[in-house]
């Protein structure tokens, strides 16, 4: 074999961590991919006490279970690509076995202080400051691309043949933060999809995802009418049919919970309707779901900044746009603008981090 020649340059080393949260793999796999450099990815197991080494943000392993985990032993990555507070201390105990030397580039909004990262790449919703090394894209990465889109299309299209169009989708997330997705607000959804697939005269596409409720993803379906396909998500099926409704769909509505389904959504550039997750009369007996999302509300009144997550930013931001609209209010007429170059700008940020060396 031939020893590569002097001066060449070759392509960093990275490892992605995966993370405990659905929303934030999809985008650290968007920036990984869009690269186009190889990446190994790392599965970590958390131990149940681990939130005592997370919070007081140390450098350590001790949340993790090692034997379950990926290996992360040398060689060292040049790049790390992360999200989520589980995951700080594991990137920090990399960087120091690596000498300091690997670059720790992180999604979302990190619990250390902003300086001991490289990049931050971050959304309105966790309203972070201004940092030279802080990136404020208006939406999260996302993996929908024009190939993507074709590729489910040819796939789950002859499935649907016996379904009138156009087609609505409707992406269902669950509990978060200010939010609590019980039987009465999907009976709520329920009702609003049943009318705007009467108004259009179409079918109803709807899937689930992985914070879906069972028992109000049942009460949803219930309350569907129609011609109507849904699938009922599991964390194992190999027949998720998201990028397929993505494609297919003539109008979408999506649940106001998710920011990355909104923002898969609005990058199709068809019609969006947010369906508000808020309490609304009649949505009791309150569990201890809607007391948690309570407390979330008055967090965000009253609360630290750095502590909240205000995603009502996010869907000021998309309808101001002309994204997106409240389900149940008219479309503006014209298209949707094109989503933002907010991958683009991501990996020209990570390419700025002079990552390649001459071997």
């Amino acid at each position: 074999m031939n020893a590569p020649a002097a001066g060449r340059r070759q392509p960093p080393r990275v490892w992605l961590i995966e993370s405990y949260r659905a929303g934030e793999n999809a985008q650290l796999l968007a920036l990984t991919e869009a690269l186009g450099w190889p990446f190994e990815i790392k599965r970590l197991v958390y131990r149940p006490w681990g939130f005592l080494v997370d919070l007081p943000r140390l450098v350590s392993l001790a949340g993790i279970d090692r034997s379950r985990s990926s290996p992360l032993q040398p060689p060292w990555p040049d790049l790390l690509i992360a999200a989520g507070l589980r995951n700080e201390p594991v990137v920090r105990w990399i960087r120091r076995q690596a000498g300091g030397r690997v670059k720790l580039v992180h999604i979302g909004r990190p619990w250390a202080n902003l300086a001991q990262f490289d990049l931050v790449i971050t959304t309105p919703q966790y309203r972070l400051p201004v940092r030279p090394n802080v990136l404020h894209n208006p939406l999260t990465l996302q993996r929908v691309t024009t190939g993507r889109l074709a590729e489910a299309a040819a796939l789950w299209a002859p499935r649907l043949t016996a379904l009138p169009r156009p087609y609505i989708a409707v992406l269902v997330g669950g509990n978060s933060g200010p939010y609590t997705f019980d039987r009465a607000a999907a009976r709520r959804l329920g009702r609003a999809a049943n009318a705007l697939a009467a108004e259009l005269e179409g079918s109803l596409l709807v899937t689930g995802s992985a914070r879906t409720p069972g028992a109000s993803f049942e009460a949803l379906a219930a309350t569907l009418q129609g011609p109507t396909y849904v699938y009922r998500w599991t964390p194992d099926s190999a027949g998720n049919p998201y990028y397929g409704l993505l494609a297919l769909a003539d109008t979408l509505i999506v649940t106001s919970d998710s920011i990355a389904m909104l923002t898969e959504a609005c990058a199709t550039r068809k019609p969006v309707y947010i369906f508000d997750m808020g309490a609304a009369p009649g949505d009791r007996p309150w569990t201890l779901a809607h007391w948690a999302a309570f407390g979330y509300r008055q967090l965000l009144r009253f609360g630290p900044t750095r502590l909240g997550r205000d995603v009502g930013l996010v869907h000021r931001a998309l309808i101001d746009a002309g994204r997106a609209v409240w389900l149940g209010q008219p479309f503006p007429p014209g298209p949707p603008p094109p989503p933002p170059a907010d991958v683009q700008r991501a990996v020209a940020r990570v390419r700025a981090l002079s990552l390649i060396q001459n071997q």
